[in-house]
């Protein structure tokens, strides 16, 4: 079963893992609207997005790309997960102007864990930057901190 990844923003850690628990471990991608999220399904924080960032920034990626802490919840280890991102990748995404994020979307869609060589990514992977981005412009713009709700 593939793992589902909801990102979105609150003002802060405390603020996230109550969503968490008034919404029984999730998804936070509700269809009511109240929480400002985007629903990247297969788009880990670690690598997926991690490699996004990188690129980006124009670093080469590493696991400590996109750094994140284990919010929620503790000790257990079959999920669903809270985690937070630093505030240095919601920054690097907020940041990218619509020229950047076609640049980006060709290069982010041929890394190896996307597995699409032959795929359009203006089609598949530009949206995906645009949702993200536009969720970190608001996040930064609010003094938000991003967070990821991970889960099958």
């Amino acid at each position: 079963m593939r793992v589902l990844f909801d990102y979105f923003r609150a003002v802060d850690d405390a603020a996230a893992v109550r969503l968490m628990d008034g919404l029984e471990g999730g998804p936070i991608a509700i269809p009511d609207g109240s929480v400002d999220v985007a629903d990247l399904r297969g788009i880990d924080p670690w690598v997926s997005l991690g490699q996004l960032v990188s690129i980006a920034r124009g670093v080469e990626w590493d696991t400590d790309t996109v750094r994140t802490d284990l919010l929620w919840p503790d000790g257990e280890d079959t999920g669903p997960w809270l985690i937070s991102l630093d505030d240095a990748a919601r920054d690097t995404l907020a940041a990218l102007t619509a020229e950047r994020m076609a640049q980006l979307s060709a290069q982010w869609a041929r890394i190896e864990e996307r597995g699409l060589d032959d795929a359009d990514p203006d089609d598949l992977m530009l949206p995906i930057i645009e949702e993200i981005a536009g969720l970190a412009r608001r996040a930064r713009d609010a003094g938000d901190h991003l967070y990821c709700w991970c889960g099958r």
